[in-house]
């Protein structure tokens, strides 16, 4: 895969949010019709993360963090 995941409960709370955040506003998630707001998108990554159903991958080649599905790290590795 190219990358090292990165629990998500060892990071700072205040860490792990603007790491969170720093990915919606990146990605430009798609929510269709129905606005949602920052708070919202914040809380269903999160729920993600907390569930297994994503993780936190660190790419040292561009120095990045990405939260990934868990399913395509499976697909990756």
């Amino acid at each position: 895969m190219g990358g090292i995941e990165v629990p998500y409960n060892q990071l700072k709370p205040d860490t792990l949010r603007a790491l969170v955040e720093e990915f919606i506003t990146r990605e430009g998630t798609d929510y269709g019709g129905v606005e949602v707001d920052l708070e919202t998108k914040v809380m269903q990554v999160m729920g993600k993360l907390k569930k297994g159903e994503a993780a936190i991958v660190y790419d040292e080649k561009s120095e990045t963090c990405n939260v990934v599905p868990r399913d395509e790290l499976k697909e990756r590795s």
